[in-house]
């Protein structure tokens, strides 16, 4: 810890006030501490001492040829907080307050039909069963408290799937995106766990939030109100959600800078992705 040995007769004034012909005739003296060098904290800074007799006065500044660390938004509050922050601003401003792009395009508004919704669901249930595989079947260490966080949805589809079937509903074979979907997954699963941890928490996040937001507009307009296992946890939801984060997080800060950058960059494809699966709701 760096540490500095100041003049007793260094006194804070009654007032915060210093005026300006005090501080005019100031005659600053300068001390240097010395800090073990770590990221945050550069090896030399100055603290300038001045009006002894009535304040002290404190100037921070990094020493010469050392530029100071940039700071991310919201990097204070955990990783987590950083990759939320970079999916609000891909969402539209008049969904949330960070969104900036510009749309229309209301959910209240979507045509749903039981054949489109059938397709959204197959393909989701083939992109939910390949990441579950993926954590539970991977060696790489930074899956590994990813295992069974009461987030999987692969089992609850297959069971919302049988029930149509139970009404007479033909249930369809995955489509395109949703091979698409699973297939890049696979890929990335090994050689790029930052990359697939960025899908790994917009698949899952995205489905608890805005997800179930859907499910319950579908269910109101053509399911009679029916709630699909799909949209049902065991527990309490944002626990289970704060439980992840936190692993998560802890993922997280054994990643370089660089490293997390990549994972952030990886969401407008995530978005992209699955958004081809979510079009179906439209048909």
């Amino acid at each position: 810890m760096a540490t500095s040995r100041l003049n007793a007769s260094c006194r804070f004034p009654a007032s915060r006030r210093l005026d300006c012909e005090s501080y005019v005739s100031l005659r600053a003296k300068t001390v240097t501490i010395r800090y073990v060098r770590t990221i945050a904290a550069p090896r030399r800074h100055l603290v300038r001492r001045a009006n002894e007799d009535r304040t002290l006065v404190v100037n921070v500044v990094a020493a010469a040829g050392e530029k100071p660390e940039r700071r991310y938004p919201r990097e204070p509050n955990g990783f987590v907080e950083e990759m939320r922050f970079v999916v609000m601003k891909i969402h539209p401003r008049d969904q949330v307050k960070e969104g900036k792009s510009d749309s229309n395009d209301l959910v209240s508004t979507w045509n749903f039909t039981i054949e489109g919704y059938l397709k959204f669901l197959v393909d989701s249930k083939l992109v939910f069963e390949t990441l579950e595989r993926i954590i539970n079947e991977s060696a790489i260490q930074a899956y590994a408290g990813l295992k069974n966080t009461g987030l999987e949805r692969a089992e609850n589809l297959s069971r919302d799937l049988e029930w149509f079937k139970e009404q007479g509903y033909e249930i369809p074979e995955s489509m395109v995106p949703g091979k698409a979907y699973s297939q890049y997954l696979k890929n990335i699963a090994e050689k790029d766990p930052p990359a697939f941890i960025c899908h790994f928490y917009n698949i899952n996040f995205a489905h608890s939030a805005g997800g179930r937001m859907i499910g319950t507009k579908v269910a109101e307009k053509i399911l009679d109100k029916k709630e699909l296992e799909f949209y049902k946890w065991d527990g309490q939801l944002s626990e289970l959600l704060q439980n992840v984060s936190e692993e998560l997080n802890k993922v997280a800060e054994l990643w370089t800078r660089e490293e997390k950058n990549h994972c952030l960059e990886e969401t407008e494809k995530s978005f992209k992705f699955y958004w081809e699966i979510f079009r179906y709701l439209l048909s």
